[in-house]
């Protein structure tokens, strides 16, 4: 089964969300969450903050990650891995191929402007009614 990440990745007050805009398929010329493949044998969340860099320039220092859900399905031999996190500083953003824009919070996510069937929607009210998931420090046994 091949493995996807998802990133959400918040502005500092909370009142933003980092979109890219499909350049190319899946989802042409809709915003979407960034993110990537997992390789075969490669930590998760090394992965996720891996295609959080590649794709936006956003390292590891300035957003901390929380695995919050996954998707699996079956029926395309995937899983998609949910990553949310909130810049601890401003940074300046690096595009990799697709545009980058933040956008507003107020926005209708499960608006058709946006990729995923409702999945995005879905993912942003997880996060406002029970919050971020697990941060790697918890998920490995490490102390904070």
């Amino acid at each position: 089964m091949k493995i996807y990440n998802c990133i959400m990745i918040y502005s500092i007050d909370n009142k933003k969300l980092l979109f890219c805009k499909r350049m190319k398929d899946p989802y042409i010329g809709l915003y979407n969450l960034v993110g990537g493949k997992v390789e075969p044998g490669e930590d998760h969340f090394d992965a996720a903050y891996r295609e959080l860099f590649e794709e936006t320039g956003i390292t590891e220092e300035a957003a901390e990650l929380s695995h919050m859900m996954d998707f699996t399905y079956y029926n395309q031999d995937c899983t998609v891995e949910v990553y949310v996190g909130k810049l601890k500083y401003p940074v300046e953003l690096r595009e990799e191929i697709h545009p980058l824009i933040w956008l507003s919070l107020d926005e209708n996510f499960f608006d058709s402007r946006f990729a995923g069937e409702g999945n995005i929607g879905h993912m942003v009210e997880q996060v406002k009614q029970f919050g971020s998931g697990i941060g790697k420090e918890v998920k490995t046994g490490q102390t904070f």
